[in-house]
């Protein structure tokens, strides 16, 4: 475990310290995030007329949904999207055997090699507009709350890396698997609104086939308290089978991959 704590310091401290040389470009970043937040707020607020509510949820409480979708979005552009991204090219050019050889598990690698800074202001964005939304909605902030609504946060972004992962993954057989991301990316922007707004059918789609509704919405509900502990239970085993099926399908797509020298 120290090993990996340290490749992690090593990895994230040098992308940190290069990102710091570019400080005008950090804050351009920051502006151009600010003003995609208030766009998104903006569409979210044509739903809402004088006293009218979405699917059960005053504009309050769904700001907390928007501004976990926002963290998570941080999370994605910090992390996600630059690593998983980044597996096709491995593949591509045949520096996945680099990898492979080193001494360290290969997922855990390409998962977290790279970090982009410029992610970090949008998360901090969405972590302000969630506690300001919150405190509007009367959330009441007590230690187990904070403790629940942080580890369901955690079971939402096990569930997103683990369906980014596997889509990625399918790139040692289909090297162009940027359509299929983009299609992924598109069904979870849905996470912006709370389930229940959407219709019967997509809130099961949303709850048990693509588990959007775990990634931004039963987090919100936590912290709104108005959480069920069944949909908290069903979280956390939904992102523990998402996670091992991600291992596994690695696992099991390396054993197709062909090296570059071979």
């Amino acid at each position: 475990m120290g090993r990996y704590l340290l490749s992690l310091k090593r990895f994230w401290g040098t992308a940190l310290a290069g990102q710091l040389e570019y400080q005008v470009n950090m804050l351009i970043d920051l502006l151009a995030m600010v003003g995609s937040l208030a766009g998104s707020i903006f569409v979210l607020s044509v739903f809402f007329g004088q006293g009218r509510d979405l699917g059960g949820w005053s504009w309050e409480a769904a700001l907390v949904v928007q501004g976990i979708y926002t963290f998570l979005d941080g999370v994605s552009s910090t992390w996600l999207r630059p690593n998983l991204g980044a597996i096709v090219t491995h593949v591509r050019e045949g520096t996945l055997d680099f990898v492979l050889l080193k001494p360290i598990d290969s997922q855990f690698w390409v998962s977290l090699r790279i970090m982009a800074p410029a992610g970090l202001p949008e998360m901090g964005l969405g972590l302000v507009l969630i506690v300001w939304a919150a405190s509007r909605a009367g959330a009441s902030f007590s230690l187990g709350t904070v403790l629940v609504a942080v580890l369901m946060l955690c079971v939402g972004g096990v569930i997103l890396y683990a369906l980014w992962f596997v889509i990625a993954a399918t790139s040692i057989w289909f090297v162009k698997t940027w359509n299929a991301t983009e299609v992924l990316r598109a069904v979870l922007a849905s996470g912006r609104f709370p389930v229940s707004a959407y219709p019967p059918t997509l809130r099961l789609v949303f709850t048990l086939v693509l588990p959007v509704a775990f990634l931004t919405t039963v987090p919100a509900e936590v912290i709104l308290g108005r959480a069920a502990m069944p949909m908290l239970a069903l979280g956390m085993f939904l992102a523990v089978i998402f996670f091992v099926g991600s291992r596994a399908f690695w696992l099991f797509a390396l054993r197709y991959y062909t090296s570059a020298s071979s």
